[in-house]
């Protein structure tokens, strides 16, 4: 049995029964069988199905929200603006998809030769639980508008959101398996990738996670796409405005309890500013209370699992035993929260410095200048994103375009959006999720040449 478990109370909310093999195999089977029906349908069609996913999305937001924050944890209000994104993107791609996918006419000495877009067929998305609806959407939305069917295996611990977009997708005309809940445990997952009928993979997780579906993929020839963690950097220089800076630095990374891949995990400030910076964050993280996140008080939910409290205590006492200084926070509390916490005379080495950290754990380290910036900020494993603050544009883009990321934010806070590619690089991942890059990760780019 697969549970469901309140992160706040304690509470069981649901279990669920695995699938068996057989049913494993007949559900992939039915998925296969509905893309051979969708990948033909006209865009309109599509795209009026979707309009109806992105209604309904609007009008059921405040129990879905409920649903999201009962499951795993996250403040109501953000939940609340997990599904209004998902609505946007439906939107988006609904009146997009055709011309993302567009044959590109190219001149040769053919009479005519260009590229046209089809769907592969049944790819399988493993998706993570701290954004239970948007992750879910940002893959399988571009993926299906393509013209492909898609299956997922969800986390466990929101099992119940999985469920309620299944259904989401049936009451809004989406044909039955073209998009399909797996309620299988993460043993099963090579079977799926295994399956003659899966044709992709795409994961968003960990490193480990993603390397070991790349490598089962990789040795089926299957094509793979990976959103892993981040460790992005957030440079604040001397003459960037530090108020708005510090105040929208803490948001990106308090976030969610600090449990998102692309938030500012490492503050790297100008030595002139360094002091300010850090005072003025430990003001801000001081004022945010934790409490029960459907409460419209709460600024800081629970952690959502037991393990992964301990392991970001862990993360912060092995960093401290190593030199670390804490400024402020850097307790449990209740069995359920991390206070929001802050360190200083962070090194290389510490698993703050060299880890992703995924909980309310900020890190500020001090940069001589510009170019002692893009050094820290490069030196990671990860390179998902980045933001620069500076008035002086001509600096921040020069730091924009050797800093080794997916993404650069200046004068912003990182985010991901329908209009955007998104993804990483190094240990971050590879390819990309959302915009037109997103929506032919998973096509047959097909070369058509006549005379």
């Amino acid at each position: 049995m697969i549970k469901s478990i309140n992160p706040f109370n304690g509470n069981e909310i649901a279990s669920y029964e695995e699938f068996t093999p057989q049913r494993l195999a007949s559900k992939l089977a039915s998925s296969d069988q509905a893309y051979n029906s969708w990948k033909g349908t006209a865009f309109p069609h599509k795209a009026k199905s979707l309009k109806k996913l992105a209604v309904l999305l609007t009008g059921k937001k405040d129990e879905l929200a409920t649903l999201i924050t009962s499951e795993m944890g996250k403040i109501f209000k953000e939940s609340k603006a997990e599904i209004e994104k998902c609505a946007w993107l439906c939107k988006h791609y609904a009146d997009n998809s055709e011309a993302y996918l567009t044959e590109d006419i190219i001149e040769t000495d053919a009479s005519k030769s260009f590229v046209k877009y089809e769907p592969l067929g049944v790819i399988y998305g493993i998706m993570p639980w701290n954004f239970p609806f948007w992750q879910v959407f940002r893959a399988s939305i571009p993926t299906i508008m393509a013209g492909n069917s898609f299956v997922l295996k969800h986390s466990p611990n929101v099992m119940g959101c999985a469920i309620a977009i299944e259904e989401l997708f049936l009451e809004a005309g989406f044909p039955s398996n073209i998009f399909t809940n797996l309620i299988i445990d993460i043993d099963k997952s090579d079977a799926v990738i295994e399956s003659p009928y899966v044709q992709g993979v795409t994961l968003t997780g960990s490193r480990r996670a993603g390397s070991a579906v790349a490598a089962v993929a990789g040795r089926c020839l299957k094509k793979t796409v990976m959103e892993l963690g981040g460790s992005d950097p957030y440079i604040v220089l001397k003459d960037a405005k530090v108020n708005e800076a510090c105040k929208t630095g803490m948001c990106s990374r308090m976030l969610n309890s600090g449990q998102v891949c692309i938030s500012a995990k490492r503050f790297i400030v100008e030595e002139e500013i360094f002091d300010d910076f850090v005072n003025e964050q430990i003001s801000l993280l001081d004022y945010l209370k934790t409490g029960d996140p459907l409460s419209g008080k709460t600024d800081i939910g629970p952690m959502a699992r037991l393990d992964l409290l301990e392991t970001i205590e862990q993360q912060v006492d092995r960093s401290i035993m190593m030199g670390a200084k804490l400024m402020t926070g850097g307790k449990i509390i209740d069995d359920k929260f991390y206070a929001p916490t802050l360190l200083t005379n962070v090194k290389k080495g510490m698993p703050v410095y060299d880890e992703e950290t995924f909980g309310p754990v900020s890190v500020v380290i001090p940069a001589k200048d510009p170019e002692d910036a893009i050094r820290i900020a490069n030196d990671s494993i990860y390179g998902l994103g980045a933001s620069i603050w500076t008035q002086d544009m001509d600096k921040a883009n020069h730091i924009a375009n050797n800093i080794e990321a997916g993404a650069v934010f200046i004068n912003g806070m990182t985010k991901s959006d329908p209009r955007l590619p998104f993804g990483g690089i190094k240990q971050s991942g590879y390819g990309r999720e959302l915009a037109a890059l997103g929506i032919k990760e998973f096509v047959n780019a097909k070369t058509i040449w006549l005379r």
